[in-house]
């Protein structure tokens, strides 16, 4: 479907939805493409192609709101689909803070190229990704005996959309990623761990296609016979891979939706110190070739970089329009782009070799959060450092604590920002952290 027949669907939608008795109308049209290829034993497990539109309806009618889809985009489909729904939402009860954002705040057009879509993926050879899927798996295929499994798998997508508002706004965005990863299972003498490693990129020929299959061996034969140590008060260095665990729920608690349902440690405390100094955050959305870059948000908002946490002060929430008017605070964006931490001068080996005796944590099984409260229990595995040497392996632990300390014990931030993902998190070195274990 071509953007301007997007654009005449949605038009049509509206015209309809205001005739029907809305006030107001939102539309969103989406299509998309993907594909996936695993392989196994040297057998293709798994090929998957799917081709899919959609379209999302939001209404305001007399003061009432509701969201509707479908993927009928037939016009008589999708008059009947539209008269239903503005039928069912004047059963619903009203909301007076329900309608549509100030147009003076959607993007205009004209913005830069963020370099999001690579049009060359739709185009791909099926036969091309099967073989890249199998070279991940050939890397290390019959190599070590002490292998059970291996799992190798390319991925890819490709999506364009667009956004239409009855009260002006027109935007579109689109978007491509493209993947390689493998997956390694071995047999020790007390268990069977099993880790992985991929590579993502938005343009096809950014994608490191060498190598996946024999770093995903080497992650798992480190993990190798792990062993428990004494519980204690231990510095902990994160692998940036999974430091978003521990930043999400920080970040879930900036939401206006989690503030408003009191479901937020971070409430009441703009411009008050919550962590540590050395912590610096901005959400950048226009970050050309960035997984969370954009022009407007969900709601046609303009996107503007702005920072989050300075010298661990807080400077901005992620406030979107509706919890805006409830909380009675002004909005910013609907949810964070791509958050761009401030790096400090050393990699991953030089924070492991600051540390006389610690833990490295390189990934989390289970646990939760009270966004309430803050308070965190997780499991964790990973390794004991000793005099900046991991010492072997380490499993069946638990880290607690409380997010509004824990954010003040972050001692050094590294200079390896995560390359796959839309929260850019480097290494990060935290000062007595609880374990729990022997």
């Amino acid at each position: 479907m071509t953007t301007s027949e997007k654009y005449e669907i949605a038009d049509l939608v509206i015209k309809h939805a205001l005739k029907c008795g809305a006030d107001e109308v939102a539309v969103a049209i989406s299509d998309s493409a993907s594909s996936q290829i695993e392989i196994r034993e040297q057998k293709i497990d798994k090929l998957q192609e799917s081709i899919s539109n959609g379209l999302s309806l939001t209404l305001y009618v007399q003061k009432k709101y509701s969201s509707h889809s479908t993927n009928h985009l037939k016009k008589a489909d999708l008059l009947k689909f539209v008269e239903g729904a503005v039928a069912a939402t004047k059963y619903l009860s009203e909301d007076e803070f329900r309608y549509l954002p100030e147009a003076d705040r959607y993007y205009k057009g004209g913005g830069e190229d963020l370099q999001t879509m690579d049009n060359s993926i739709a185009g791909l050879d099926p036969k091309q990704k099967i073989e890249l899927a199998r070279q991940a798996e050939n890397e290390i295929f019959g190599s070590d005996d002490r292998i059970i499994s291996i799992t190798s798998s390319y991925f890819d997508s490709v999506s364009s959309d667009v956004f239409v508002t009855s009260n002006g706004f027109k935007g579109e965005s689109d978007g491509s990623f493209a993947g390689l990863s493998a997956s390694v299972s071995v047999k020790g003498a007390t268990g069977r761990p099993q880790d992985y490693w991929g590579e993502y990129a938005i343009y096809f020929n950014d994608l490191i296609k060498s190598g996946i299959g024999k770093k995903a061996l080497e992650r798992t034969l480190k993990k190798l016979d792990p062993k428990k140590i004494a519980s204690g008060k231990y510095p902990m260095i994160v692998d940036n891979l999974v430091m978003g665990n521990l930043l999400g729920p920080f970040i879930s608690a900036l939401y206006g939706s989690s503030m408003y349902q009191k479901n937020s440690f971070l409430t009441g405390k703009a411009d008050t110190k919550v962590a540590s100094e050395k912590l610096n955050i901005t959400d950048d959305p226009l970050r050309p070739k960035g997984f969370g870059s954009r022009h407007f948000d969900a709601e046609g908002i303009n996107a503007e970089q702005r920072a989050i946490i300075e010298n661990g002060v807080l400077k901005n929430y992620f406030i979107g329009t509706y919890y805006g008017r409830k909380l009675k605070l002004p909005p910013t964006t609907i949810g964070p782009s791509n958050l761009v931490f401030k790096t400090g001068d050393k990699d991953q080996a030089g924070l492991l070799q600051s540390v006389k005796k610690g833990v490295f944590v390189t990934g989390f099984n289970g646990g939760n959060c009270n966004g309430a409260t803050g308070d965190f229990s997780y499991g964790i595995e990973g390794f004991l450092v000793e005099n900046g040497n991991l010492i072997h392996p380490v499993s069946e632990m638990n880290i607690s604590g409380n997010m509004n300390t824990f954010w003040n014990t972050l001692a050094e931030v590294g200079n390896d920002p995560y390359r796959f993902g839309s929260f850019l998190t480097p290494t990060m070195l935290f000062d007595n952290m609880d374990f729990s274990g022997l």
